[in-house]
């Protein structure tokens, strides 16, 4: 049976690291290195594939560390100590005294070189900003409620922007991956569109660079609303009730595909972050977070690195990063930013999500792989780092790790302490429900 298989697979490459360690132990510096170097040279191009063929499917996506992975992973930072309880409540203590002050008062954050000119620290969100050509209106916004929950936009009639964005399930699906024009698979996790209205460029490699454009994509996108300008008008115009709103609120009764971007863009950005813990603890209420939270926030800004790339009132920096996960070689590889710019140096680099809500946004990073727990344990590790093939020695495509992730050494104690800050981002549900859409000219009669 194929778990029988992929088990023993996985047993065996576990064995053999166990086998190498014991090995490494028994070595002196000179050994490993001639060891080191007559293992490599052994290594035909021939033989790489026959062992990658017969490997295990591993790699971060698949949840199953590679060879080169797992010894990444033996070498990790050791975690540091954990303290007594006492200590942990003592520390508790004065760090809620060092964040009961103004956030401009707080401990300096641990960021690296690069990061200090744009960094900007996490805190409340401000007023969204609207566009120029497409200024807020109350009926507008309205409209494009409607839009965004009525599938007739679609050429099936069967999806529609909330069949994927679902404010049930925090603006994304719950899915690893998404579901398209006839439920075929997509293959990117949903991002929650939550505080959308804060990003320069959307969708995971950025290829949108307004919101406007990222919903008329998504209607013309053949995988999924599958619909095109012209159908999406001549659908609209049969239904009454859109054309007067239409005409209402842009003085046109001809529903373009543009005036339809424009109004549910403007709804979307009205989509913005509701009343949680971190807001209220951010506005001067220190006492809201228990301990471990506290804890956790401080470890977010200074040892865990978190706000090098997840920081500002939305929790990202908004930029494209690559954190060693996009399967480069190898089954379900996904070049993220790269197929937008086509520059080297975004193979493998994906948007920064916000943390906003993130408790309640899973599965996580743009596969839909992990959980909570594994994410942080993943960083804490530096994340994976894929080394070259002997046939990948000059691939001038081959990604390149994120000098941001680093091993980080936190042990248990942290990383639960770091979970409960994250948790201070969900927000208290509210009710979106679904509007009332105009019934069109057959249902009519």
């Amino acid at each position: 049976p194929p778990d029988a298989l992929y088990n023993a697979r996985v047993d065996f490459t576990f064995a053999q690291r166990s086998v190498n360690k014991s090995i490494d132990q028994l070595l002196t510096k000179e050994q490993k290195t001639e060891l080191k170097a007559l293992r490599a040279g052994k290594k035909t191009a021939t033989e790489e594939k026959s062992l990658d063929d017969a490997s295990p499917k591993v790699g971060a996506a698949s949840g199953v560390l590679s060879e080169e992975e797992l010894e990444a992973t033996s070498k990790r930072k050791k975690p540091r100590a954990t303290l007594a309880d006492d200590d942990y409540k003592k520390l508790a203590a004065e760090l809620r005294a060092q964040y009961a002050k103004p956030p401009a008062e707080w401990p300096a954050p641990e960021i690296d070189a690069e990061v200090k000119p744009r960094y900007v620290e996490i805190g409340v969100l401000s007023n969204v900003s609207y566009p120029a050509d497409n200024p807020y209106s109350a009926v507008k916004a309205e409209l494009g409620k409607k839009l965004f929950f009525d599938p007739r936009l679609s050429s099936s009639g069967q999806i529609a922007c909330a069949s994927c964005h679902d404010p049930d399930l925090a603006l994304a699906d719950g899915r690893s991956l998404a579901l398209g024009h006839a439920r075929r698979e997509l293959k990117r996790n949903t991002p929650a569109i939550q505080n959308a209205g804060f990003l320069k460029e959307m969708f995971w490699d950025g290829r949108a660079t307004s919101l406007e454009q990222q919903s008329r994509d998504v209607l013309l996108n053949e995988d999924e609303m599958r619909n095109t300008s012209e159908g999406v008008r001549e659908r609209l115009t049969k239904i009454p009730g859109y054309v007067s709103e239409f005409e209402k609120v842009f003085g046109s009764q001809e529903p373009t595909i543009d005036l339809v971007s424009k109004a549910i863009a403007t709804f979307e950005r009205t989509l913005t972050s509701k009343r949680n813990t971190f807001d209220l603890f951010a506005r001067g209420e220190s006492e809201l977070f228990n301990d471990a939270a506290v804890r956790g926030l401080h470890i977010f800004r200074t040892t865990g690195r978190c706000v090098n790339c997840h920081n500002g009132p939305t929790f990202t920096d908004g930029l494209f990063h690559n954190e060693g996960l996009s399967n480069y070689g190898r089954k379900g590889e996904d070049l993220g930013r790269y197929d937008v710019t086509k520059k080297p140096a975004d193979v493998g680099a994906f948007r920064t999500a916000s943390l906003r809500n993130i408790a309640r946004t899973a599965p996580y990073m743009h596969h839909g792989m992990f959980d909570l727990e594994t994410v942080l344990s993943m960083y804490n590790g530096g994340m994976p780092s894929v080394k070259r093939k002997p046939s990948q020695a000059n691939d001038p495509l081959f990604p390149v790790k994120s000098p941001l992730l680093k091993e980080l050494g936190l042990n248990e104690h942290d990383l639960a302490d770091l979970k409960a800050f994250l948790e201070t981002l969900s927000e208290t549900r509210t009710r979106v429900r679904p509007p009332e859409l105009p019934v069109d000219v057959a249902k009519a009669e």
